[in-house]
């Protein structure tokens, strides 16, 4: 009876179940509403700003303002960039950071302090955006909006009274919206003299912090003051309009204009060694002023000369006088291979009357180094004669003048101009024959040839032509090239090419004046110094 009983159990559970089911899915089906209306589908341009927020939480500021623009370029470069620049910057904060700690720590009676890990993680901070303003001063001013959720690992150990305590910054997010402004603009590299950075708002800064392996951060009410008073301290040092300025160039010495003109006169030179296997040497002279990023000035090469005559002159714009030198360079000219070294010596400035002229005769050295013991060794003489001529008021040259290009002349046809080609020099220029260079400018079928250099690897030509045109050559090129021909009379070898180049003439048109060194094409290491300008009438 037992048994019949608990199989009648089982078989009713089993029914009501079942009839439990089909009656509950047949109510869902029968009451479900009918009414159904297709969702409400609208362009994202159509939705207020406090929709678009609630639906993207994140929306870069280039989408939400016109006037930021796009970084992607910036972020794609930090980001294969962060691992080096992790470790420079962990290694600059360290060098900040050691002296402030030696100076903090006696004040508070600690033993040590000091870094034992320091790393940025390995997730780099994102660029949401960048405005750049325009302003007529000579400055730029960027304010990207900054954004970094990174992992570093920063354990900083204490040491006092014998005890050592270990504090860890963990979990770092920081968001910032700085202004970094460069100023002034100067014409030297890196062209700013200056970075001044600001806070435009007090910055949101989250992070863990560890000290014996429990998160300090989890005490009630902590976190809100710790991450208020760093807000505060921030802000009272950054917030603008105060700043943080780093130096970066001296704007006196970056701004500097010509004061003067120093005349020199290569006269002679006397005793010099021999470096030639046939007991004699090709001497020429370069000319250098220090603090100066022009080119050098050289003399000709006087072949197989001990005591060599070049009475040469040259000049040289001088800017500070006072810190100046000017550097002579003795080399032996050699027709394959390096030139070699003879000697050198220079000549301070301020060792110089204005407007008096010095005939000095100068010790060739090894160095400049007074304790070089290789100084002893006579390498001859080298007679200069030295003018330092420093501009009076009326003929001070300014910024303005410094790169003003002339106008054509009258008969220039109207809506065009002249395109002034001006060949100054060649460097390690080579040929497999001979090397008698020079210049073959071929330009809208007008060819322009400069002198020959007989025997010169570095040859100055300081040739200027002229092309008068009837519109500017926008869309033209100039095609330049070094040849040689032989000196000897004969059919074998008589000219051959030592390398050329094709200037687009576009950048001429636009900035009125270039004055660069080009690589020379199908030649090993050989240069061209060429000086294009575009001149009109207006």
């Amino acid at each position: 009876m037992g048994f019949i009983s608990m199989l009648l159990g089982f078989s009713g559970f089993g029914i009501g179940v079942s009839a439990g089911l089909l009656i509950g899915y047949y109510l869902f089906i029968y009451f479900q509403s009918t009414d159904v209306k297709k969702p409400d589908i609208r362009p994202l341009v159509e939705r207020d700003s406090d929709t678009l927020q609630s639906m993207l939480s994140e929306i870069p500021l280039w989408v939400k303002n016109p006037d930021f623009d796009r970084v992607d370029w910036l972020n794609k470069f930090i980001e294969y960039m962060w691992p080096y620049l992790d470790k420079a910057i962990c290694k600059t904060a360290k060098e900040i950071a050691k002296p402030i700690i030696a100076e903090q720590i006696p004040k508070f009676k600690v033993d040590s302090v000091e870094f034992e890990t320091l790393t940025l993680g390995t997730l780099p901070p994102t660029f949401q955006g960048m405005k750049v303003y325009v302003t007529d001063e000579k400055e730029l001013i960027m304010e990207p909006s900054l954004k970094w959720a990174g992992n570093p690992n920063v354990t900083v150990v204490a040491r006092a009274f014998g005890l050592k305590a270990t504090v860890q910054v963990v979990d770092l997010q920081v968001f910032a919206a700085p202004r970094i402004t460069l100023k002034p603009l100067v014409p030297s590299f890196p062209c700013f003299a200056k970075i001044c950075v600001s806070l435009m708002e007090k910055p949101h800064v989250d992070f863990g912090l560890r000290l014996f392996g429990a998160d300090l951060m989890s005490i009630p009410g902590l976190y809100r003051f710790v991450q208020e008073q760093i807000k505060d301290q921030v802000a009272n040092m950054y917030l603008w309009p105060r700043t943080l300025e780093v130096q970066i160039l001296d704007p006196s010495k970056a701004l500097k204009k010509p004061v003067g003109i120093l005349h020199v006169k290569v006269l002679k030179a006397m005793k010099l060694r021999k470096k030639d296997v046939l007991g004699a040497s090709d001497p020429y002279v370069k000319i250098k002023l220090t603090e100066s990023k022009l080119p050098s000035k050289k003399t000709t090469v006087k072949h197989k000369n001990l005591n060599p005559i070049w009475d040469e002159e040259f000049n040289m714009v001088v800017k500070d006088p006072e810190s100046q030198a000017v550097e002579f360079q003795v080399y032996d000219w050699e027709q394959v291979g390096k030139h070699d070294k003879m000697g050198m010596n220079v000549v301070p400035l301020k060792e110089l009357v204005p407007d008096e002229p010095k005939t000095l005769t100068l010790d060739l050295l090894k160095t400049m180094d007074p304790n070089d013991v290789q100084n002893e060794k006579s390498r001859g003489q080298i007679v200069v004669e030295l003018l330092y001529k420093p501009f009076k008021d009326e003929d001070m040259p300014t910024f303005e003048d410094a790169g003003a290009v002339p106008k054509a002349s009258e008969e220039t046809p109207p809506g065009g101009g002249e395109l002034v080609v001006r060949v100054h020099e060649a460097q390690d220029v080579e040929g497999k024959h001979h090397t008698n260079p020079y210049v073959r400018i071929l330009f809208k079928g007008e060819k322009k040839k400069t002198k020959h250099v007989k025997k010169n690897r570095d040859p100055r030509w300081d040739a200027e032509f002229k092309f008068t045109l009837e519109e500017p050559p926008v869309n033209d090129k100039l095609h330049v090239e070094v040849c040689s021909a032989s000196s000897n009379i004969g059919l074998l070898h008589p000219k051959e090419s030592l390398g050329y180049v094709d200037i687009s003439l576009g950048d001429v048109v636009h900035n009125r004046r270039i004055n660069e060194k080009y690589h020379l094409i199908d030649s090993r290491n050989g240069k061209i110094q060429i000086e294009l300008q575009w001149r009109t009438v207006s």
